[in-house]
C-alpha cells in the first residue's frame, strides 16, 4: 500500500513508547508543526486518527486510532508516515515541504531553464533536489548551498555563484582535450 496522492511524508516511526501502544516518531522537518494534525497515513495500515501529540526529548510521542499495546506500536516500527498537504501548517519563510518544490523550474541567472526538480532527498544533513535536466539526465543540487534560491511556487534559480557543470550538461563537457591526443615528437607511428 503506497501512499496517496497529495501527501508527504513526515516521517517514521522508531518504535513503541510505553506498553499502552504510543510510538516514538523520527520528524523530518520541525516536530511541533505537527501537533495541529488531526489524522496520519501509516505505510501499510492507511489514514489513522492522531488522538495525541506529546514531545519527549527531541522527537514527539504519538497516541494513534487502533494502536492500543505494545505490540501492536512495536508491528509499526519503521513504517513511513504522511500527512496530506492541505493539512500541513504554512511553514516560515525559507522553509519548504517536499511537495512544494517537486515540479518547480531550475533556471540558471539569466533565467534560462535547465530543467525541473523531480524529487527532493533527505540526506541528513543537507536536502538534496533531484534536477531532471533537458537532456534527460538526473543531477543534485544541494538545497542549502548559498548558490540556490528559491522563489516558492515559481522556480529555483542557481546564481551566477553556481559552480559550472553542476547538471553535467554544460557546454564542452563531452569535449577533448586536442592538446593532450598529440604525440610527442619522435613517438613511434605504428599501423
Amino acid at each position: 500500500m503506497s501512499a496517496p496522492d497529495q501527501t508527504t511524508r513526515v516521517g517514521y516511526v522508531l518504535g513503541p513508547h510505553g506498553v499502552a501502544g504510543a510510538v516514538k516518531l523520527y520528524v523530518i522537518g520541525s516536530a511541533p508543526q505537527l501537533s495541529k494534525l488531526k489524522r496520519l497515513y501509516i505505510e501499510g495500515q492507511g489514514w489513522t486518527r492522531l488522538l495525541k501529540f506529546e514531545m519527549h526529548g527531541p522527537g514527539p510521542v504519538l497516541t494513534l486510532g487502533g494502536v492500543t499495546d505494545r505490540n501492536a506500536a512495536e508491528a509499526l516500527r519503521g513504517r513511513q508516515v504522511y500527512a496530506h498537504d492541505k493539512e500541513l501548517p504554512p511553514l516560515p519563510e525559507g522553509e519548504y515541504y517536499y511537495h512544494e518544490l517537486r515540479g518547480l523550474k531550475v533556471r540558471d541567472a539569466a533565467g534560462q531553464v535547465l530543467g525541473e526538480v523531480s524529487d527532493v532527498i533527505d540526506a541528513g544533513h543537507q536536502d538534496l533536489l533531484v534536477v531532471r535536466s533537458l537532456g534527460g539526465t538526473e543531477g543534485m543540487i544541494p538545497l542549502q548551498a548559498p548558490y540556490v534560491e528559491v522563489r516558492r511556487g515559481s522556480a529555483i534559480v542557481l546564481t551566477e555563484d553556481a559552480p559550472m557543470g553542476l547538471l553535467g550538461d554544460e557546454p564542452g563537457d563531452d569535449a577533448t582535450d586536442d592538446a593532450g591526443d598529440q604525440e610527442a615528437p619522435g613517438a613511434d607511428e605504428r599501423a
